[in-house]
């Protein structure tokens, strides 16, 4: 499998650059889940980091490729697309 250098922005992983795997696209996964052990033996915290177009470059605006941002709501309120026959979210209102 072909992997990726993608640096992480906030979060606990801020500054890093870890390689990622990429699909059949060539594009990382949209979400990047890292479980975190709990020091008491508890159940793990999971971060969630959401992908992101790192900024262009240049004259020509050329696609740099991707970053990781972190998301502090873990993933809760965005959860596939939405679709017009869908029953709204409690987020939603």
């Amino acid at each position: 499998m072909k992997s990726e250098d993608t640096p992480f922005e906030g979060g606990p992983l801020d500054g890093r650059v870890l390689p990622v795997l990429v699909g059949l696209t060539g594009h990382p996964p949209k979400t990047y889940r890292v479980p975190v052990p709990d020091a008491a033996g508890g159940p793990p915290t999971v971060l969630v980091y959401r992908r992101e177009p790192r900024p262009a470059t240049g004259r020509l605006g050329l696609h740099r490729g991707w970053k990781y941002a972190y998301d502090p709501e873990g993933g809760r309120g965005r959860s596939g697309p939405r679709w017009p026959w869908s029953k709204p979210r409690a987020a939603d209102g």
